[in-house]
């Protein structure tokens, strides 16, 4: 005879808040994804396509003929997001690497609290000291009449994604089996040709995973960057006033009036930056698949 196992009912229970907690994440994703969805394609069907992503000019304070052309706002993202990537994934990983492999146990307990410190301050307080220290820097290192430019904004950027970069990818390095590092000392490398050439490699995919979260980061900030962009619809250029697909929303979503194709169109602008960070996340895991393959 079979023996029935009996069910622990606290066992049960658990199982299903694990269950509930999981899909109430997902119930969340697919409720933003419609929302956004039902939105955002009001707007773009009267706008049009082509006119509203393409389109170079946005005057929505034009009574008699408002223009929502939102080309300057993705290339300003697109621009200021590769722009702090390329300054803050060298520096969060190296200090990574430096926190994990190379420092001291003094002086990698004595950085880690200032890197988790950085992840705690709020981006209204990163605003505030670009305005006050960057712009002027900014302004008199290049004879500008204002700092609040594109230039302003990246590193701003680049230090508030530097917490992600550096926890994440140290924790993936830390993660790297100690028998890979000995195996590459043994032959003969040394201890940075094994960091570089055979830690950092075992330990790409969650290196990957702190550039995503960094890519997340600075594109969805908006406080900060409105602080220190200038705010103005301009194509995008390093010394000139900007304005972010995140900051544009921001900025007019509260004066916007009620089912107004103003307000329309700042949804549809949420629309194209959620699928801009989806497109994102899924090339970044083709590439990492492949990679594995």
């Amino acid at each position: 005879m079979k023996r029935t196992q009996k069910i622990n009912p606290l066992e049960a229970g658990m199982h299903g808040l694990f269950f509930l907690c999981g899909f109430v994440a997902v119930a969340f994703v697919l409720v933003i994804t419609v929302y956004l969805v039902i939105s955002g394609l009001p707007a773009i069907r009267e706008i049009g396509v082509v006119d509203f992503l393409f389109g170079t000019t946005w005057d929505s304070d034009n009574k008699t003929n408002p223009q929502y052309g939102i080309l300057p706002f993705i290339l300003t993202s697109i621009y200021g997001t590769a722009g702090a990537i390329i300054i803050g994934v060298p520096v969060g990983f190296l200090t990574a690497v430096f926190l994990a492999k190379v420092a001291p146990p003094k002086v990698a307990s004595a950085i880690r609290p200032a890197v988790d410190l950085l992840a705690g301050i709020p981006s209204v307080v990163y605003g505030m000291v670009g305005m006050t220290v960057l712009l002027p820097a900014i302004r008199e290192a290049f004879h500008l009449r204002a700092g609040d430019t594109l230039l302003a904004a990246i590193l701003v950027l680049a230090v508030m994604i530097l917490p992600s970069i550096i926890s994440v990818s140290e924790t993936a390095l830390r993660a790297v089996p100690r028998e890979y590092e000995e195996a590459s000392l043994a032959l003969g490398a040394t201890e940075i040709e094994t960091y570089f050439r055979v830690t950092a490699p075992a330990a790409k995919s969650g290196i990957a995973a702190a550039v995503v979260l960094g890519v997340g980061r600075a594109i969805g900030e908006a406080m900060a960057i409105m602080m220190v962009a200038g705010n103005a619809p301009n194509m995008p250029g390093l010394f000139k006033s900007v304005k972010f697909l995140t900051t544009a929303v921001a900025s007019e979503m509260s004066y916007a009036a009620d089912g107004s194709l103003h307000k329309m169109a700042l949804f549809s602008i949420g629309l194209v930056l959620f699928i801009f960070i989806m497109m994102i996340n899924v090339g970044l895991n083709v590439i990492l698949k492949r990679e594995k393959e």
